[in-house]
This record gives C-alpha cells, structure tokens and sequence, in this order.
C-alpha cells in the first residue's frame, strides 16, 4: 500500500512541478542509471529550458538526512556525464521531504551543490496555522536570501535563486 501512495504522490508532483511556470519539461519518471552494474532510479527529471538544464527531483517520505546530498550528488554528476548535451548547464537537484532542517540544509552548503530542499505537507492544516506557516517560511526564506546573497555571488547561485524568487 505504502508503494501505490509513493508512486500516487510521484505522479501528482510531476503535475504540481509542471505547473510551476513558463520553461519545465517533463523528460522521465523512475530515471534508471547503472553505475558499476548498480541500478540506481531518481524520482522524476525535468528540463527547464530557460535555465538550459536537467533538473532532477527526489521524493523523500519523511525528515530529510544529511545522505540525501550524497545520493542528488551522485544523480547530478551522472546527468552531468551521461545526459548533458552540449549548451546546456550542470544539472541542479530538488530534494522534496516531509520535513527539512534548515540549519542541516545550511550546514551541508546544498546551494554550493547546485541542490535545493523543500518541504512537501501531506494535508494542510487549519487556516490560522497555514498562515502562520506560509509567514514563517516566507520569512525564513528571505533571510536565506539575504545571507546567500551576501556570501556567493557566482552564476549558479543565480540561477538556484530562481527558484527561490516569487514569480508573478
């Protein structure tokens, strides 16, 4: 049962991620790729075309580890290898959880990797506390911001900014 709400929950995101906005193209689900006669399978990659980049998703049930950078690293630098195509960008990472750690997140330096994390909610709560919950986020967020500006100013900061900036 776990499993068909897993891949349920898989193929609602992919709709979820396509409507982010102008640019995401859905290439595969279930992305197999043998390294050292290991099959390895990331969740879901998309294209977006204005960043000019593979991006790859990582549904995660549960709190995020620090292993999760390690294994996105692992996907990333096999994209890179195999599936990048000449004029594009390095691949960047999603690792959606239930629940994150900003300050592991922070300590493990996931922008620098060209990895982002987010937190996905499996229900949504009562409206005072989902508005209490979108104002933190919305701050905490922009206090991540502030300081990721501050410390790197290099291109693919920029770019994993994107993601970040509210788009209208």
């Amino acid at each position: 049962m776990k499993l068909w709400r897993h891949c349920r929950l898989k193929a609602e995101l992919e709709k979820f991620i396509l409507e982010f906005g102008q640019g995401f193209t859905f290439v595969e689900r279930q992305k197999r790729m043998i390294i050292d006669d290991e099959d390895i399978v990331l969740d879901l990659l998309f294209y977006h075309r204005i960043l000019k980049r593979l991006v790859a998703v990582e549904l995660k049930i549960g709190v995020f580890k620090a292993a999760y950078k390690g294994q996105m690293e692992l996907y990333l630098k096999w994209l890179d290898k195999y599936e990048r195509q000449a004029g594009e960008e390095a691949p960047i990472g999603l690792i959606l959880c239930a629940t994150a750690s900003r300050e592991k997140i922070e300590l493990l330096e996931m922008d620098k990797a060209g990895i982002a994390v987010a937190e996905y909610w499996t229900h949504l709560p009562p409206k005072n506390e989902f508005e209490t919950k979108i104002k933190t986020i919305l701050l905490e967020a922009q206090e991540r911001l502030k300081r990721r500006k501050l410390l790197h100013s290099g291109k693919i900061q920029k770019q994993i900014d994107y993601f970040y900036e509210t788009k209208d």
